[in-house]
């Protein structure tokens, strides 16, 4: 069949959604489906065009898909109102891109953004294809708990043009059990919405072992290392990394090393310059994400309050993949604390003592993180494998082509 995808995030964004679009989209194609993609250009964790994309937009054929980049605006810096700018302004030229793709018999939406959602259904009605929204992430309850709007606004507008989106669409999908459950609260179609997850890098696994090499490299000692690599940003709470290296400098011999990009680096930056048991990088190449997370010890996964169970992170598949312990931040009952439990440990979130603590216990216990870490490699096993999830989402997706329409 012919599939329609519309995305803002696409590959070569090395972080976030744009992985999981591009492979989803690869592998349809690779099962003999005609992949179009409507993406916008690349620009994500740093927040500025990709070198090499042309601010015009572009259409070329990668790895077998069809893709149209789209330009669009891309803040400096990504405030609540710069960001409801930057989605329209990726709807507004995903409409217009629409003129240029060939008929599809389905068209899936990714959100977000759920902005450029009512595209994808203009698609769908336009040729007389099927419609399936796929969230990652609940965007505007999210930009409630970090701060980027406020609740009033939201409420105001953003939760019934939410609801409004969700509910017309045939099938809905998320990536956890609580979203799909929000999904649910929000006007989805119990009989059409299911949970289809994303997945561990195939490259990432317990046996990957080039990490002494990395370690020489960055001049670290063979002290315990704990490893966050990922977007920094307000929804992934960073700066509690910074509190529990100042509390536990000069208390415990445990390494901290931050990769990544975002609004928050700035301030690790700035932090690192008087602990010097915290060292901050740029994001390692994708072909080297494998080598990165063998280094660690443990992995350090921080989330504000109320951020649980909007978006399961998905960082967590690969930390879980390399058979090492996971220590995370969320509310008893949340799924990420459920991903977690028996594979590392929970703390509440934005407590940098009890975050602190539990990292100090795992640097002191090479055997509970031995113990911790198998249990880990097998839970990626069974619940993140990458060829039995990109299976079942296309199933899913060949499903509702075939099933007559309902009115």
């Amino acid at each position: 069949m012919r599939i329609l995808i519309v995305g803002l995030n696409y590959a070569p964004e090395p972080i976030g959604i744009g992985p999981y679009t591009s492979r989803l989209a690869e592998y349809l194609h690779a099962r003999g489906h005609d992949v179009q993609v409507i993406a916008g250009n690349p620009y994500y964790p740093d927040w500025c065009l990709a070198a090499g994309y042309s601010p015009e937009g572009s259409t070329a054929v990668e790895s077998g898909v069809t893709v149209y980049r789209v330009p669009h605006y891309i803040p400096e810096n990504p405030t609540g109102l710069k960001r409801i700018a930057h989605h329209l302004s990726f709807a507004r030229t995903a409409r217009k891109a629409l003129a240029k793709v060939e008929r599809p018999d389905l068209v899936l939406a990714i959100a977000p953004s759920l902005l450029a959602a009512p595209v994808a259904l203009a698609a769908a009605k336009r040729f007389g294809a099927r419609s399936w929204l796929h969230i990652q992430d609940f965007e505007v309850e999210a930009a409630i708990a970090t701060g980027l709007l406020p609740e009033w606004l939201a409420n105001l507008a953003g939760a019934k043009l939410e609801r409004s989106i969700i509910r017309r669409f045939e099938w809905v999908s998320a990536i956890s059990p609580a979203m799909v459950r929000k999904a649910k609260d929000k006007g989805a179609n119990t009989l059409q919405l299911v949970e289809l997850r994303n997945w561990a890098e195939e490259s990432v696994h317990p046996q990957t072992h080039c990490a002494p090499d990395l370690r020489a490299a960055w001049g670290l000692s063979d002290a315990p290392i704990a490893l966050y690599s990922g977007n920094l940003s307000l929804k992934q709470g960073a700066g509690l990394i910074a509190e529990a290296a100042r509390l536990l400098n000069g208390q415990s011999d445990v390494q901290f090393v931050v990769c990544g990009a975002g609004n928050a680096k700035a301030q690790l930056e700035h932090a690192a310059r008087d602990l010097p048991n915290l060292t901050i990088h740029d994001l390692v190449p994708r072909k080297s994400l494998g080598e990165l997370l063998a280094m660690a010890d443990m992995h350090l996964l921080p989330q504000i309050a109320g951020a649980a169970d909007l978006v399961l992170p998905s960082k967590l598949t690969n930390m879980l993949a390399s058979g090492r312990p996971v220590i995370a931040t969320a509310d008893t009952g949340t799924d990420l604390a459920e991903e977690v439990s028996d594979c590392g440990f929970v703390t509440p979130p934005d407590d940098a003592p009890l975050f602190a603590e539990a990292i100090a216990k795992l640097a002191e216990d090479a055997p509970l993180r031995t113990e911790l870490g198998k249990n880990a490699a097998l839970r990626a096993k069974q619940r993140w494998s990458a060829p039995v999830l990109l299976e079942q989402f296309a199933l899913s997706l060949e499903q509702i082509v075939r099933e007559p329409k309902t009115l």
